[in-house]
């Protein structure tokens, strides 16, 4: 069974559903009659003191480690704690800071960033969070949507897992998008890694 590390800045809508899918049994544990959870979040990464995520890390009993900016951009970016706790997989949901470099050597292919937005278009330093959902609207785009992708050294550019799609509608405001891209979220987030980790 693999273990992962959720880091997150924020509220941590994301990282329960991540939470709640964990608990659920692998199709082919069913089979054989056993009920074997399909991952196990066992790290809650947070760089921001009081953060509505520490407090659902408290509630379902889920470790917390949080980081400051030196160790993680000058040190060993916590690689150490995060290899002591086991942890296979990275998960960003909603974690604002870039990931160094020596994060990603220790992790390749191993850690997963969901982006707001249909990538190439809306990425990179600054689009993030309701700032993606604003230019999209400015922009009268048709469509938006979620891209989930490896994390590689450049904001929001490696290689893309999956994507999906929702319209924008003419009468839509940033907040309207953002419920619209959230549902996405909740609904593809943790089953695209839940199949990854089989």
């Amino acid at each position: 069974m693999k273990r992962i590390a959720i880091f997150a800045s924020g509220a941590g809508s994301n990282a329960q559903k991540i939470i709640e899918k964990a608990g659920l049994p692998q199709s082919s544990a069913q089979e054989s009659g056993k009920n074997l959870p399909i991952y196990k979040v066992s790290l809650i990464v947070c760089n921001k003191p009081g953060a509505g995520v520490i407090h659902l890390a408290a509630k379902e009993n889920i470790p917390v480690l949080m980081i400051e900016k030196d160790p993680f951009f000058r040190g060993e970016a916590y690689v150490g704690e995060l290899k002591e706790a086991g942890i296979d997989y990275i998960i960003l949901a909603g974690f604002l800071w870039k990931i160094p470099l020596a994060l990603i050597a220790a992790y390749p292919n191993k850690i997963i960033n969901i982006h707001p937005a249909l990538l190439p278009k809306y990425g990179g330093k600054g689009m993030y969070g309701m700032h993606v959902h604003k230019a999209v609207v400015e922009n009268q785009e048709a469509e938006s949507g979620i891209t989930i992708h490896y994390v590689d050294e450049l904001y929001d550019h490696g290689q893309i897992i999956f994507q999906a799609t929702c319209p924008v509608y003419k009468e839509d405001t940033t907040d309207t998008l953002a419920q619209r891209i959230h549902a996405l979220e909740h609904l593809h987030f943790p089953a695209v890694i839940a199949d990854l980790m089989q």
